[in-house]
């Protein structure tokens, strides 16, 4: 059996990401398609809208044929770990032939091109780098500048999708992965547009609305069956990861994975204020308001740096969400013959070395958080027949 993946987060799952899966599909040729997917919190360092199981579930109706957890060691942490991570999971099985993305380009040589520049990153592209962050440029601007400057096509790097796709090629080059690269095109609206036309809007847009009605037609029948309009839970996400600022010890909170650079100062001297003054302070030129979300996410996660790097180079394991039913047999055969051991019920824990069962504890840590916030009750250990 070929396999196609696809990392994603699906929060919520909707028409977009049902074309991404049928394209997939359709381009790689392969038997079945397997998405690696953020669990509670995403990259965003938001709270997922919908619980993993429910959204594993979506993915499988939507033509998915099995869902694995992506740790939120990596889920939470900046692209270039984010990639590292899902595409270190990806590359431990043995039956990948290809891996498909949506982007805004939707080109894979573009793609190619832009990951050699920002990989090599040779003397020219740091002299420009450099020099326009001595000018006073944000580090977004100067990355830009360097990049056009050695090649790259102009505001290439301005589209979010771009960005993580080259994220996961540099990834898929440094893990010397053989096998296809499919670029598919970003249909319907921008990734971060509030605009609903057509049949697909971000996904953005849907966890904006406060109208289930609103977005009936952007998402699947069985998605919109389980939608929630819960305008609390984001509240309560912040107000939990304020209150954990507050009591944060400061040296400690320069350790969070993401934070550095005198951040942590930032935030300390700011965690009086409300919650969104606190992320308008700290965000500017240097610090985005994304990166600052991340960090306050990793700190209420109790994610560290240094833990991160540690998984990044330790055999993990894989942690099936969802497998569609008729295929069972054949998608546990292939996770079973993979590099990693297949973390089904509690017992399969001993399986796992040190840093590999530090990693898990961190995912049903971050699950128990998300039962708090959603006043849900999930069993850690399932995987769903759909």
């Amino acid at each position: 059996m070929k396999i196609c993946a696809i990392i994603c987060e699906f929060n919520p799952f909707h028409n977009g990401h049902k074309y991404l899966i049928e394209q997939a599909k359709q381009k790689s040729g392969c038997d079945a398609v397997i998405c690696f997917m953020s669990g509670a919190f995403t990259q965003r360092g938001e709270v997922a809208y919908l619980n993993k199981f429910t959204r594993a579930k979506h993915a499988i109706l939507g033509g998915a044929d099995a869902v694995i957890s992506l740790p939120v060691a990596f889920s939470i942490a900046p692209a270039e770990i984010f990639a590292l991570g899902a595409v270190k999971l990806i590359t431990s099985l043995k039956n990948i032939d290809a891996v498909a993305f949506g982007c805004e380009c939707g080109n894979e040589k573009e793609i190619l091109n832009a990951a050699d520049i920002l990989l090599n990153e040779n003397e020219n592209f740091k002299n420009l780098l450099f020099k326009a962050l001595n000018e006073g440029e944000s580090y977004i601007k100067a990355l830009n500048y360097a990049f056009c400057g050695c090649g790259g096509k102009k505001d290439f790097l301005n589209k979010p999708n771009n960005v993580l796709a080259v994220e996961y090629v540099k990834a898929f080059k440094k893990n010397n992965f053989n096998g296809k690269i499919i670029a598919i095109k970003r249909t319907g609206a921008d990734h971060d547009s509030q605009d609903f036309f057509g049949e697909i809007c971000s996904s953005s847009a849907i966890r904006s609305c406060k109208s289930k009605e609103k977005i009936k037609n952007f998402i699947p029948e069985y998605v919109y069956d389980d939608l929630k309009i819960d305008s609390s839970l984001i509240k309560k996400f912040n107000d939990a990861k304020k209150l954990s600022l507050i009591y944060q010890d400061k040296n400690v909170l320069s350790k969070i994975v993401g934070c550095g650079e005198g951040i942590e100062n930032l935030l300390k001297n700011n965690q009086e204020l409300s919650y969104e003054k606190i992320i308008k302070n700290a965000t500017g030129k240097r610090y985005s308001s994304a990166r600052i979300e991340r960090i306050l996410c990793a700190n209420l996660l109790k994610i560290y740096k240094d833990d991160v790097l540690k998984y990044l180079n330790a055999e993990l394991y894989i942690r099936p969400l969802a497998i569609k039913n008729n295929l069972q047999k054949e998608i546990l055969s292939i996770l079973a013959t993979g590099n990693y051991p297949v973390i089904i019920r509690g017992k399969d824990v001993e399986k796992l070395n040190t840093k590999a069962k530090n990693c898990l504890e961190s995912d049903l840590f971050a699950d128990k958080i998300y039962d708090f916030l959603t006043c849900d009750n999930t069993n850690l250990f399932t995987v769903k027949k759909v």
